[in-house]
């Protein structure tokens, strides 16, 4: 079992930038590819973006690429969300996720899932 909490969601104007944090406990948090999705309201929810768990190989969905980085730290057991030039349209509630295959994540799947930060951007 895999407990993930996302933390690092709040208010931000439009252009600007917020980090978001997933703290990953119970089994070995280094052998799973970690992702990130939201959900904005009244919207189905979508892949956001992915890293592997050896290589850190990532995947991006095409809105976020060049605004949003993703990266991990094994060490601390927790994965980032850097989301830079925010939109209004990047308003929704980003979850963290965790699977044994990257692909899967990129899929739209995971086998865990945090419960969501609420992140909105004002314009």
């Amino acid at each position: 079992q895999v407990q993930l909490v996302e933390s690092g969601g709040g208010l931000v104007q439009a252009g600007g930038s917020l980090r978001l944090s997933c703290a990953a406990s119970g089994r070995t948090f280094s052998s799973y590819s970690m992702g990130w999705f939201r959900q904005a309201p009244a919207k189905e929810r979508e892949f956001v973006a992915a890293i592997s768990w050896s290589l850190g190989s990532t995947d991006y969905a095409d809105s976020v690429k060049g605004r949003f980085t993703i990266s991990r730290d094994n060490a601390k057991n927790t994965v980032y969300l850097q989301m830079n030039s925010l939109k209004p349209e990047d308003t929704a509630v980003y979850y963290c996720a965790a699977d044994s295959l990257r692909r899967t994540l990129v899929a739209g799947g995971a086998h865990y899932w945090g419960k969501g930060t609420l992140v909105t951007v004002s314009s």
